[in-house]
């Protein structure tokens, strides 16, 4: 898996209330649980944030990792906002700020700290380039949890899977961010992060690319 392939998810093309899109995003709580991306961002954020950051999470979902933040006091609720193309959940606190639309085609507002969980991998190098570019200056964090790129992962995904008995939806969908993923420098170069930001990237045992950045 030397070069990203982005394909087309099927939760993606399905509507929100399908049985199927419903069982997958179920499961994928189960798998964000198991890789403990939810874990990794608040201890990121908790270690590193300064008094008063504001927190602006991409591709927020249902909302449950911004609300783990605010839960955690790590960001108050005023201080919160989230993009998505789905519309604001129920359970978002009417204090918090929810932007509804293509993250790529406005320009992100002014918050310290930007994450986002399984969320960039879905997006070409181009477009990734346009979201760096989209930083506001105030930004002096960037965490995100994505897929790392390599055979071995997708092989313990379809073993996962299987033994898991998770839908067809999720057994394709899991196999295409794999091949969408990241390795070593790349989520950097491609977010065109300049020389005054330091970064650093590993790899979970189980799979994730982890991907820290600051100025």
């Amino acid at each position: 898996m030397k070069m990203r392939v982005l394909q087309t998810e099927l939760l993606d093309t399905l509507p929100a209330d399908d049985p199927d899109a419903v069982r997958a995003r179920e499961e994928m709580l189960q798998v964000n649980g198991i890789m403990g991306n939810h874990r990794w961002i608040e201890r990121k954020v908790r270690r590193h944030r300064e008094e008063g950051w504001r927190v602006t999470e991409l591709g927020a979902g249902d909302g449950a990792l911004s609300l783990r933040l605010v839960q955690a006091g790590c960001c108050a609720e005023a201080d919160l906002h989230a993009f998505d193309l789905a519309p604001r959940p129920e359970q978002w606190p009417a204090a918090a700020h929810w932007t509804q639309g293509n993250v790529l085609a406005q320009r992100l507002p002014d918050r310290e700290i930007v994450i986002a969980n399984l969320f960039l991998h879905h997006f070409t190098t181009e477009q990734l380039r346009v979201l760096g570019a989209g930083l506001s200056p105030v930004t002096r964090l960037i965490v995100a949890a994505e897929p790392a790129r390599r055979w071995i992962y997708s092989a313990m995904g379809r073993v996962f899977c299987a033994v898991a008995e998770l839908n067809h939806v999720q057994r394709h969908d899991m196999q295409a961010s794999i091949r969408a993923g990241f390795r070593g420098r790349e989520l950097q170069e491609a977010l065109g992060l300049g020389s005054e930001w330091k970064a650093e990237a590993h790899e979970h045992p189980l799979g994730g690319y982890r991907f820290m950045a600051w100025r």
